[in-house]
């Protein structure tokens, strides 16, 4: 098995569990002006964006003891997966990626906030605010457009290439476990489960809690 697939297959974990997918959904939407208000009246304030929820992990199936692994097989599979989501470098990884993605959600929601406050001010500056005042005001609504648009692009990038980072650093650690137990065992061929798309399969072939072991005891990993 090549590093690169079970980079891969680790995607769909930070999609799942480090709440990058909720940025990149509420970055590509820039606020929308409020609509005027009629003449005469004072606008009323925009609602509160409803704070954003990050997708929780399942609760935990009671443990059950681990199925021996059948004498004389030569294939297993493992779960990249559940390798990254269920050991302590899986874990710090996302950590990692979260903390980021929060950090550009907040500062996203700052940048709206201060858009949205001028457009609406503009909306209700009625003949109040010079044509100067009113012109200085558009100027500046535009300025922030951009560097909202900008800063959106670039935060997804940066949190992109984090992702990819993180991904091919597990994997690298991954790899000489899994050759080493597949060596230890006599084994042909280890499948990857997120590929395969098996039917049905013996759950004792499953190499998964096995590689866990190894990860966070810290043997057989590439160090960082």
């Amino acid at each position: 098995m090549k590093v690169s697939a079970i980079a891969a297959s680790l995607a769909l974990s930070f999609v799942l569990f480090s709440g990058a997918s909720a940025f990149a959904q509420a970055a590509g939407q820039p606020p929308k002006p409020a609509p005027a208000a009629p003449a005469g009246q004072t606008p009323r304030p925009a609602p509160a964006p409803a704070p954003q929820t990050t997708p929780t992990q399942p609760q935990a199936a009671q443990a059950q003891p681990p199925v021996p692994f059948p004498a004389g097989a030569k294939v297993a599979f493992i779960n990249p997966q559940r390798i990254f989501q269920e050991s302590a470098d899986g874990k710090i990884a996302l950590t990692r990626v979260k903390t980021l993605t929060d950090k550009k959600q907040n500062d996203n929601n700052a940048k709206q906030k201060a858009l949205a406050d001028n457009q609406a001010k503009l909306q209700g500056s009625g003949g109040v605010m010079s044509d100067a005042a009113r012109g200085q005001l558009e100027k500046e609504i535009e300025r922030q457009q951009l560097e909202l648009q900008r800063f959106q692009q670039d935060a997804q990038a940066e949190i992109q290439e984090l992702q990819n980072e993180v991904q091919n650093e597990f994997a690298r650690k991954v790899q000489p476990l899994i050759d080493q137990i597949a060596k230890e065992k006599g084994l042909q061929l280890v499948f990857n489960v997120n590929d395969a798309g098996f039917a049905w399969v013996e759950p004792g072939l499953d190499l998964t809690p096995e590689v866990i072991k190894k990860l966070d005891a810290g043997k057989g990993g590439t160090k960082q």
